[in-house]
């Protein structure tokens, strides 16, 4: 298992490497002037002149790629060209934000997919089936912005039940978890349902029946466990896609998490923002990949990494 967790973290060495090169180069060749946005248009000609050259901004491309990836190796992913503060540091304060909501909404996702897709199995063809399906495809159907507009208006303004944006405590954790969760539960009902309808179908169901084990036993120790492959692959996709791309979610609620970090970093042309942050979210994404691996042999038993 050593091995193979050692091997991966160096395949993700050139794969973070091109990230970073791919990323330095889209946001230099970009149009727009980052000086400018920083001081705004009526600024001297002699104070852009220092901040280009303090920014590095007049030396050569490789140049400036060199002394970005010195910085990156070293640690430090530059400063902020808006708020002058370290990016690492603004990594700090956001993440542990969006590893709430994206917790909250994996949480959610997994309780009511699962759940979802193992009353379908149960009852193929019947009404609870034909609900289930029909949900997922209500959820798989409609966009994220869409969705979380109208628990927006259906919990917020309508009925006031819940607050409609900001951050605080669980009552401004719902909606956006049920938001951002949402195509997640639709995706695992039907990957939970084709799964479990395989598995209860097989041999060694049969067998754990014609012992005299309960239904409940038989679901979720027997049939459930070696139906968990798929719906693990799923999980891990969803929750790194949760870490890195919860944008749009983020923005809708208000959350003060990395993902609208990154929105504002691209609207005001925060060029190490951005790219400190994609570089950081990469990493993120490999490492959930690399966790989602060591987890099928955790519900497998019949799968090795040695």
């Amino acid at each position: 298992m050593s091995s193979f967790i050692l091997r991966r973290l160096l395949l993700a060495i050139p794969t973070l490497f091109g990230v970073l090169v791919v990323a330095f180069l889209l946001l230099y060749v970009a149009p727009g002037d980052p000086v400018q946005s920083m001081i705004g248009e009526r600024a001297d000609s002699a104070t852009i002149t220092r901040l280009r050259a303090q920014l590095h901004l007049d030396d050569p491309l490789p140049v400036r790629f060199g002394h970005y990836v010195g910085s990156v190796v070293r640690g430090d992913l530059g400063r902020s060209y808006i708020t002058n503060r370290p990016i690492t540091q603004d990594i700090r304060e956001r993440f542990p934000k969006t590893m709430q909501l994206a917790g909250a909404a994996m949480l959610l996702a997994s309780f009511l997919g699962i759940s979802l897709g193992i009353l379908s199995a149960r009852n193929p063809g019947g009404f609870a089936d034909r609900f289930a399906l029909g949900l997922a495809y209500l959820g798989i159907s409609f966009p994220v912005y869409w969705v979380g507009l109208l628990l927006i208006l259906l919990f917020a303004v309508t009925l006031h039940w819940l607050p409609p944006s900001g951050y605080g405590g669980l009552r401004f954790l719902i909606l956006p978890a049920l938001t951002l969760g949402m195509r997640s539960i639709a995706f695992l009902a039907r990957m939970t349902r084709s799964a479990m309808l395989e598995a209860l179908n097989a041999d060694f169901v049969r067998t754990a029946r014609a012992k005299g084990l309960t239904e409940w036993t038989v679901t979720v120790r027997h049939a459930l466990r070696n139906a968990m492959i798929p719906v693990i692959t799923v999980l891990g996709l969803d929750f790194g896609a949760y870490l890195t791309g919860s944008i749009l979610t983020e923005t809708i609620f208000s959350w003060p998490g990395i993902g609208r970090y990154v929105v504002n970093a691209i609207s005001r042309r925060d060029l190490p923002a951005i790219q400190g942050t994609v570089l950081f979210l990469s990493t993120v994404f490999v490492l959930v990949n690399l966790i989602t691996d060591l987890a099928y042999a955790k519900a497998d038993p019949r799968v090795s990494y040695r």
